[in-house]
């Protein structure tokens, strides 16, 4: 009798997935995690999760693990200073009590809504960061591959 043929699918670009993951810091210190929850479906190459970790479920066939290192550029990109910037206070509403790491956001005359940080606090400003919280910071992902929905 013939062997059957065992074909493995492995994840490629286009194909909808579901993976669980944990995210560390450099420190082994979890930033984030699915484990607890449902896993995270996204479609591989369409821009929903940082480039390393697309990167990373390629090539994964289910039930697959493994822990790749992704670099800050691969991630949420370089910490720019120039999306920090010191706001005197006479231009923060006086309703509005500031606490450093408070998340908020600022609308604009044009153009959409902009997330920051309240990084530093002073007499006379405020600085007011625009970075991602995770900007200039190497991650280390560990991925396991739970499902492929869909592929092309």
């Amino acid at each position: 009798m013939p062997k059957e043929k065992k074909t493995t699918t492995k994840a490629k670009e286009g194909d909808t997935v579901k993976v669980h993951y944990t995210g560390k810091l450099k420190d082994e210190r979890i930033f984030d995690s699915s484990q607890d929850r449902e896993p995270l479906e996204l479609t591989v190459g369409s821009g929903q999760v940082i480039p390393g970790f697309e990167k990373a479920v390629i090539g994964m066939s289910v039930g697959d693990s493994k822990t790749v290192e992704i670099a800050a550029q691969e991630a949420y990109g370089s910490y720019r200073d120039d999306l920090a910037v010191e706001v005197d206070k006479e231009n923060i509403p006086d309703d509005l009590t500031l606490e450093i790491g408070q998340p908020l956001v600022l609308r604009q005359a044009e153009g959409p809504p902009i997330k920051v940080t309240v990084t530093d606090i002073s007499e006379q400003s405020a600085t007011l960061d625009a970075n991602h919280p995770l900007a200039g910071q190497d991650l280390t992902f560990e991925v396991e591959l739970v499902e492929i929905i869909s592929s092309d």
